[in-house]
């Protein structure tokens, strides 16, 4: 279950980034596609679909719990349904590698339906909680025959023969429980509720209202919002065009903030503002980002982000933000090194338990490349000096984020920056080399 041979790659400064690119799909996207395809009765196609390791790993699950899941060309992909409730028992274990959006996605999925199936990942996938999620799928009626230690994979998965509609109040903003929780209760009659104190991304709801499916969305307090399903409708097929994914364009974007001289454009890129953490913060350091040609597709907004090389300030990034940029603080970071002043993220809890200690690692990844970098409870704080000096080896602890992190460090560091594996990006950015070099990086 564990990747091949590390394989590791040096990033080093060799001037402005040009041109245009487009980015893979979004994976959050694309995971929820092909679960939402595999639940409807008849064929839905999907266009721009993530072709990386996580969202292959889900569309082999799929298959096993009965669907038809078949790639036509290039990012085209068809799924053959068998409605909600109607996955068969996997013949096999379900192994989603490095993916616990898949795997936590799924678990809700099948925990509305009468199977049984095991659930395992790789090491990293090994290390990750599961006990959030299986809590309110017990709830729901479903149980867990056997789970390793601390609620962790590999773990084996009854669904509820009857599931039971629940009202259920998330412990931490995540999109994934709420997720799981609303899969679940796709097959439960009357309403499931899902209750958030902090509005985590909403693409499972916007994709269930594009499949058919009956929700209400209301505010909850001053941050937080309360999404209601009605449960036992079928969902229809319906066409979904995946945009290209924010979390992954924010390596080439902010490659080309911090590498002098530098003007690209991003094509395509989801807009979404649950998913704009980024943007909203790098905008308020100085970085000059430019939305062209806004439009909406499948219930996602999209543009196309003009970006170029700017002179970054420190700033205070709020917790409240953390839900909608959660796996682009280690990215930031790096940005944070290259401005003038301290900038410190607040809240960033659940960091601690991504596919890495995603706080431990980014802070000892700085300190390797000379950034004065601290960590207070689960505040991060860069002191930013505007220039890097780099020269560090990075370990990436089988993470693809922290991978594509330091290597847009080494793109504008003073000395060249080392990652021990980049073979771990494939799981979200397949191609990030070529596209990167493709600008004008130089990686080796």
């Amino acid at each position: 279950m564990d990747h091949a041979a590390k394989s590791p790659l040096t990033a080093r400064r060799a001037g402005a980034l040009k041109g245009r690119a487009r980015v893979p799909g979004d994976k959050s996207i694309s995971h929820r596609a092909l679960i939402f395809g595999a639940l409807t009765v008849g064929e839905t196609r999907i266009s721009g679909l993530l072709e990386g390791e996580d969202v292959l790993n889900t569309a082999k699950a799929m298959r096993a719990l009965g669907a038809t899941v078949e790639r036509v060309a290039e990012g085209q992909w068809r799924v053959h349904g068998v409605g909600v409730g109607g996955f068969r028992a996997p013949e096999g274990v379900l192994d989603f590698g490095n993916s616990g959006t898949g795997c936590r996605l799924v678990m809700g999925a099948v925990a509305g339906c009468p199977v049984t199936a095991t659930f395992d990942g790789d090491a990293s996938l090994r290390t990750r909680p599961m006990k959030r999620i299986l809590d309110p799928l017990e709830l729901i009626g479903a149980h867990a025959l056997s789970v390793t230690d601390g609620g962790r994979l590999p773990l084996t998965l009854a669904g509820a023969r009857d599931p039971i509609p629940i009202v259920y109040r998330t412990p931490v903003p995540s999109a994934q429980i709420k997720s799981a929780v609303l899969l679940a209760g796709l097959a439960a009659p009357g309403e499931t509720t899902v209750v958030e104190n902090e509005a985590s991304r909403d693409h499972t709801e916007r994709l269930l209202k594009h499949f058919g499916a009956e929700v209400r969305v209301e505010a909850e307090g001053a941050h937080g919002r309360k999404i209601t399903l009605r449960g036992e409708s079928e969902l229809a097929p319906a066409p979904v065009v995946v945009p290209a994914d924010p979390s992954s364009a924010a390596f080439p974007m902010v490659a080309a903030l911090l590498a002098p001289g530098s003007d690209v454009i991003l094509t395509d890129v989801m807009t979404n503002p649950l998913r704009t953490g980024l943007i909203v913060t790098l905008r308020e350091m100085g970085a000059d980002i430019e939305a062209l040609d806004l439009r909406s597709d499948g219930g996602e907004e999209m543009a196309d982000l003009r970006v170029r090389a700017s002179a970054l300030r420190g700033v205070e990034v709020p917790a409240s933000r953390a839900p909608s940029m959660i796996d682009e603080y280690p990215v930031l970071a790096v940005a944070a090194s290259f401005a003038q002043g301290p900038t410190v993220m607040r809240g960033l809890k659940e960091l601690r338990v991504k596919e890495s200690d995603r706080l431990a690692a980014v802070a000892a990844g700085l300190a390797a490349n000379g950034v004065e970098v601290e960590i207070e409870g689960d505040d991060l704080i860069v002191n930013g000096k505007g220039r890097v000096p780099g020269g560090g080896a990075v370990t990436t602890h089988m993470d693809h984020r922290i991978a594509m992190a330091f290597l847009v460090m080494g793109l504008a560091s003073e000395q060249p920056v080392r990652v021990d594996d980049a073979a771990i990006i494939a799981t979200s950015f397949p191609g990030f080399s070529a596209l990167i070099c493709g600008l004008g990086a130089e990686l080796s």
